[in-house]
């Protein structure tokens, strides 16, 4: 009898607390001794969304090219889609995407209910390997622009120059990109134009994938470049919030570009691709900026080069041409008069004067008509995005130097191709 008693009285005081422990070690149990079974049942309750976005389990998945002259009615009329739904979708659609831009060799793709109706729910177009337009049709119809997760992956290459470094990334398996990367880093020392053979070069550099596939290259991680037996480097470091590369000293790479090549009464014409001309009363491009000024007001030139052009032709009037390095390049028209000895094959300084404004040729009034290039293309001048082209500041100069080692070690580990005789010092 006592001994129910005591037993009673254990249950009574103890039980909860027993049953609280034997609930801890077997909840610590489950998910210490297989936590992948754990993982994978919340796998199974939550569907993993595929590269566009939305879950498609359930879902059949058709995929095709878009083919010449076919337009997005012909692709969605085989799934029972009235041309009145194709409108309405065109209209929703304007201001993300102008399906009437689709464009013949682009990849589509169809998700249709798994049943006999076959419905769609969904129609992708790729617009390039990276960015897609998605037509959500579940419910009401939405459609939105998305972009496929890209992956970077660190690569290294090296080259001896032969003939030109596109001719020197191809033998090496290199995406031509990489060559204008460097050709735009280090444009203010290199002239990449007058290359030499034995040049060579060395970079790390970020490849960007999707699904397996290289759509890009990425960030220039370091870079060397022995040219004409003189050694360049490039080091990134973020100064001022601005991603920015500088040479062993901590000097940048860059030159700054003076703003505008004249002190302007006012922007009297912008850059526009469709432009009614005051003299041929048609529409064509207005590949420049027009300021207005009085005739005779300086011209100067915007950045340190060379005059490639000083002439007259009947539309731009006296003209001057201006190669800054192999990258960038001005041009400055309808000049009254050019600057003394202004001439082709002249070198000029940033803020020399180089002509005076006026009205020659096609004008109708005194302006200057600026033109700005990048790689041969005109651009317009007031976008040109241009850091500043200041040195590592003092405080910043410890962190410099602790990246510019980091860089410099890895470049050095870099070896130049087995056929190349040439080993520079780096």
């Amino acid at each position: 009898m006592n001994k129910n008693k005591n037993l009673a009285k254990f249950f009574r005081y103890f039980y909860p607390g027993v049953t609280l422990i034997l609930l801890f070690i077997l909840l610590k149990g489950l998910s210490g001794s297989n936590p992948e079974k754990i993982d994978n049942l919340q796998q199974i309750k939550q569907p993993k969304k595929n590269v566009f976005g939305f879950i498609d389990d359930s879902l059949n998945h058709y995929s095709g090219i878009v083919s010449k002259n076919e337009t997005l009615s012909d692709i969605l009329y085989l799934y029972h889609l009235e041309n009145t739904d194709v409108s309405e979708i065109s209209k929703i659609s304007k201001n993300i995407f102008d399906v009437r831009r689709m464009r013949a060799g682009k990849k589509y793709h169809l998700y249709t209910n798994d049943d006999t109706g076959n419905t769609i729910k969904y129609f992708v177009y790729e617009k390039d390997p990276v960015n897609f337009i998605t037509y959500n049709f579940c419910d009401s119809i939405e459609i939105f622009a998305g972009i496929k997760e890209i992956t970077i992956v660190k690569k290294t290459k090296s080259a001896v120059i032969k003939s030109s470094l596109y001719n020197a990334l191809i033998e090496n398996n290199a995406s031509i990109e990489l060559a204008i990367q460097l050709s735009k880093i280090f444009a203010w020392q290199i002239d990449f134009y007058h290359l030499q053979k034995g040049d060579n070069f060395k970079v790390i550099y970020e490849e960007e994938y999707v699904d397996s596939q290289m759509v890009g290259i990425g960030k220039i991680l370091g870079a060397y470049f022995y040219n004409y037996k003189k050694e360049y480097y490039a080091i990134p470091f973020v100064q001022d919030s601005v991603f920015q590369y500088f040479d062993e000293n901590g000097n940048s790479l860059r030159k700054e570009f003076l703003k505008t090549p004249i002190e302007f009464v006012r922007i009297s014409s912008r850059y526009s691709k469709r432009r009614f001309h005051p003299v041929l009363k048609r529409y064509r491009p207005h590949t420049g900026v027009d300021y207005a000024a009085p005739t005779g007001t300086p011209i100067r030139t915007v950045g340190d080069g060379k005059i490639i052009t000083a002439s007259y032709s009947r539309g731009n009037g006296n003209y001057v041409k201006i190669r800054h390095n192999s990258v960038y390049t001005t041009m400055y028209l309808h000049m009254s008069r050019f600057g003394k000895g202004i001439k082709k094959g002249s070198i000029v300084k940033q803020g020399d004067v180089i002509g005076y404004v006026g009205s020659t040729g096609l004008a109708t009034g005194s302006h200057l008509h600026f033109n700005f290039y990048i790689n041969g293309a005109t651009v317009n001048p007031l976008k040109v995005e241009i850091p500043p082209s200041h040195p590592v500041k003092k405080e910043l100069r410890k962190l410099y130097e602790n990246k510019k080692k980091l860089v410099l070690d890895e470049l050095k580990k870099i070896k130049l191709p087995s056929d190349s005789n040439t080993e520079p010092p780096v």
